[in-house]
């Protein structure tokens, strides 16, 4: 099969992804050690390890487009260990075959003091998570095989889990209850809209003057926390709970004795103070918009609620 896009990792970026990719009548593998994924005509749901490099070669047959959205579990030894050498293994496949591959990333690596952030503050973190994310972009920009990355904020809409506006918050606005949120609950702070991630994504895949670059996915303007719970209070129909932060000084005090406070910890300052993110220069160049925050609200809240409706 020739012209297949190829999508590693199921979650809520991979899912989205392929999901998309469907219904513009594209061809679809997506790679998982599963077999899981979105149930589509057009998807083929394939289990394959890609730290198997002769399968992983296999898989990639036929491709001209690869959205790597494999990741690891959230602690920094983990990505060191895990993701340069995934990366790398996925760049020398995709190199064979001619394709482009195509990352969603973070602003893990940006010097978060220049706000707002925009494409061209600088990418220098050194240490923890965030380093590594600084030489993983440094790994890409060395490949030859094209790349892309697209940046995100902090995820939120359908199949977001695991993360701050995911089961964390949206379950709980659902039912009235009172939100505790990271760091301060009022300082502006961006969020990205995952189908958002993926349109970027995709359209930067099938741009060549696109390749080789480090987007900003499109993403509505900042909001604070609060905002964002009443946003989803508004889509449910339901009154706004109470919302207050949870300082900084509990995860810090907790990281001295538990490993997973303190890699949490590491990401403070961005709930902490304003963290903005700029996407306007890659809007004008991927020709999108991201999707007004009420219409996003919308879809998250009914996916959820969907969900917690199929759990009886």
């Amino acid at each position: 099969m020739s012209d297949i896009e190829i999508v590693t990792g199921a979650g809520p970026v991979g899912w989205t992804i392929a999901s998309q990719l469907a219904q513009q009548g594209r061809r679809v593998r997506v790679l998982t050690r599963s077999g899981s994924g979105p149930d589509h005509p057009l998807i083929e749901r394939r289990k394959v390890d890609i730290n198997d490099a002769a399968a992983l070669r296999e898989a990639l047959d036929g491709a001209v487009a690869v959205y790597h959205c494999v990741h690891a579990a959230y602690e920094a030894a983990a990505w060191e260990r895990e993701l340069p050498a995934a990366e790398q293994r996925v760049l020398e496949a995709a190199g064979v075959v001619g394709a482009v591959v195509v990352f969603p990333e973070s602003l893990y690596s940006y010097d978060a003091s220049e706000q707002p952030i925009t494409e061209h503050t600088p990418r220098n973190a050194t240490t923890g998570k965030r380093g590594v994310r600084t030489r993983l972009l440094q790994a890409r920009a060395a490949s030859t095989t094209p790349t892309v990355s697209v940046v995100a904020s902090d995820f939120f809409g359908p199949h977001v889990m695991n993360a701050h506006a995911g089961e964390r918050m949206v379950p709980a606005v659902l039912a009235g209850k009172t939100m505790r949120v990271l760091g301060c609950a009022d300082q502006p702070h961006s969020f990205t809209y995952v189908p958002d991630l993926a349109d970027a994504m995709i359209t930067a895949a099938h741009d060549r003057a696109l390749w080789n670059s480090v987007l900003h996915a499109p993403t509505a303007p900042a909001v604070t926390q609060r905002q964002l719970v009443e946003a989803f209070a508004d889509a449910a129909g339901v009154p706004a709970p109470k919302v207050s932060g949870l300082p900084g000084w509990v995860f810090r005090a907790g990281g001295l004795i538990h490993r997973g406070t303190r890699e949490l910890a590491e990401m403070l300052y961005q709930f902490e103070e304003p963290f903005v993110m700029d996407s306007a220069e890659s809007e004008a160049r991927l020709d999108l918009r991201p999707t007004p925050l009420a219409r996003a609200a919308e879809d998250t809240v009914a996916w959820w609620q969907a969900r917690v409706s199929a759990a009886g």
